[in-house]
Parts: structure tokens; C-alpha cells; sequence
């Protein structure tokens, strides 16, 4: 990718779980809700400093990154140097339509980080779980015609899986069925079917294909979805954005395995072990209701040592 390539922004979504007035604003809307995600899903919203050891490793292996993007709900990490010029931090009610709010589906907020004041108009997306493990140039995200490197996980059998579950009757959780939804709506509106999932990456996006599938190409499938507060059946993941791009041939598909891109999850017991035998450019560090406060005691340890030097992001 040559120099003259626009500047690339990066955008995060980031709760803090562990704040009581967040944590009461969500439990009133979950006694008004009918759904049941929000129950029994701790690591969906624990914070264990996460942001800040990912910020680290931003600053470490992708130094070009023009501006970082924080999509809160009224927080602030208090670690966090919020006058850094690279540092903006964004309320969550400001980009989302007012009939999403109140808001604790990340699914729904990812739809319209686009709207974002000041975002350039190529970005890319991460979780603040997400870290990177190696030095990354523009050109890892977007190709030279500027159109994005789709990243993912090959998973052939995806459809005949999903399809033995309903037979059997199995359930399927709200992740795999919001997936299962987005490949749906591009089947039924394209005719494809990409044998794919995201692979728990650092996506490469574009604000207008953003905005051509919000506001236009899937503005009366997605309408639904902005009601539900919570993780619900009928989200509709991201990958829709990548499934899409691929669509009309302004992306370009990359498989990946875990050279490129691993997942440790929280409640594995040897997180170094697992980045050294794969050594992976971006890893990420699920942490799910698997996970016990004794597996997260583990992450902040590995994190400092693995990102170690503090960053100018931090006070």
C-alpha cells in the first residue's frame, strides 16, 4: 500500500462491568426485558484492564493509526489520558438511533459505529480483548485498491452443523444463530453463501459500506433488531458487513487459521503456552461464562508481562 493511502482510524467498544451505575441502569432494563442473555454472562462485561494492555500493543505494533475511538456508555477508563490527542472517546447514545436506547447488545452498536464524528473513512474495528502480537502495516487490512482484506476462519461443515442441531434439537446460542441470520440475508439477497466466520479479528472497515448496508441494502432486516436491548436470536453479527463486501466484490476473502489470528480463552490454564506455539500476528483473550474469577485473576499477570511498557495513552 503506497503513502499516499488516506489515514486509517480504530474503533473499540468498551464496558466497564464493574461500575454500580452502569450495573444497576442495566438491571433495570433487564427486569423490563423478556430476554434471559443478559443473566449468567459475567464475562461478557467483567473488565479486567483488557483496553488498556490492547492500547499497549496498538501503540507498539501499529503506530500508524491516525486516531482511537472509544464507544462507551457514559464511562471512562480511569487509567485512561483522555486529553491524548489520539484518544476520543465517544457515548454510545450519540451514534445509536433513539429507539435503540438504552443499549447493552454490542451486536446493535456495531452497526453504527460509522456514524462516529470525525471517523476517516477507513478504520478498522476491534474488541478490547483483541491484542496485536506483531508489527502490521496498512497493507495487512487493505489492499492496494483500497478495498479490505476480509479475514475468515474456514468452516465447511457451518451449514449442515447448524441444520443437525435444529433436527435434533439442539440449541444454538444467540453468537452462532446471529451469524447463521447474517448468511441468510446475503444468500436470500445475493445468492452467495461464504463457508465462513470471523475468526476473532481486527476488522477492516469502510464507512460507506457501513452505511449501504444500514441504510439501504438491509435497512428493513435490521430494523428489528435495534429493539433488542440484549443478545437476542434474531441479532444480526457483523460478519454481515464482510459477508456483504465480499458480495459486490469490494473486499477480498483471506481464510485464516491461528497463525494469523487465535483465540485463548480465559479458562485456559496456559495462556503463554498457547501464544508461543502458534505466535499468532493478533490474538484474542475470550472471556466467557466458562471462565471463573480464579481464571481471570490470571489475565492481568500475563498481560503486564507480555506489555510490559506503559503507553502514551495512559495517565
Amino acid at each position: 500500500m503506497n503513502n499516499s493511502f488516506p489515514e486509517i482510524d480504530l474503533v473499540y467498544l468498551w464496558v466497564d462491568g464493574n461500575d454500580p451505575v452502569w450495573k444497576n441502569k442495566k438491571q433495570v432494563a433487564l427486569s423490563k426485558s423478556k430476554s434471559a442473555s443478559g443473566i449468567n454472562l459475567n464475562g461478557r462485561y467483567v473488565d479486567n484492564d483488557e483496553l488498556k494492555y490492547s492500547l499497549r500493543s496498538v501503540e507498539k505494533h501499529l503506530p500508524w493509526i491516525r486516531k482511537i475511538f472509544i464507544v462507551t456508555d457514559y464511562q471512562r477508563p480511569v487509567w485512561l489520558d483522555v486529553d491524548h490527542p489520539k484518544i476520543q472517546l465517544v457515548n454510545q447514545e450519540d451514534v445509536l438511533p433513539p429507539e435503540a436506547n438504552p443499549c447493552f447488545n454490542s451486536v446493535v452498536i456495531e452497526y453504527y459505529i460509522y456514524r462516529i464524528p470525525g471517523l476517516s473513512d477507513y478504520f478498522l474495528y476491534a474488541n478490547d480483548d483483541m491484542f496485536i502480537h506483531a508489527d502490521l502495516q496498512p497493507s495487512y487490512f487493505f489492499s492496494g485498491d483500497g478495498f479490505p482484506v476480509v479475514r475468515l476462519q474456514y468452516q465447511f461443515m457451518q451449514r449442515t452443523e447448524i441444520k443437525l442441531k435444529k433436527l435434533l434439537g439442539i440449541r444454538i446460542n444467540n453468537y452462532r444463530k446471529s451469524i447463521e441470520n447474517a448468511l441468510d440475508l446475503i444468500k436470500r439477497k445475493f445468492g452467495v453463501y461464504y463457508p465462513g466466520v470471523s475468526h476473532h479479528n481486527i476488522d477492516a472497515c469502510r464507512k460507506e459500506d457501513f452505511r449501504a448496508v444500514v441504510e439501504d441494502v438491509f435497512k428493513d432486516e435490521l430494523s428489528p433488531v435495534l429493539k433488542n436491548q440484549f443478545r437476542d436470536p434474531s441479532d444480526v453479527q457483523r460478519v454481515l458487513f464482510q459477508y456483504y463486501v465480499l458480495a459486490v466484490n469490494q473486499g477480498h476473502l483471506k481464510l485464516v487459521n491461528r497463525k494469523e489470528s487465535c483465540r485463548i480463552r480465559v479458562q485456559n490454564p496456559d495462556f503463554m503456552g498457547y501464544l508461543k506455539r502458534f505466535n499468532p500476528d493478533l490474538f484474542c483473550l475470550n472471556d466467557t461464562e466458562r471462565a471463573t474469577d480464579e481464571d481471570r485473576a490470571r489475565v492481568k499477570p500475563f498481560l503486564d508481562a507480555l506489555y510490559p511498557d506503559k503507553s502514551s495513552f495512559e495517565k
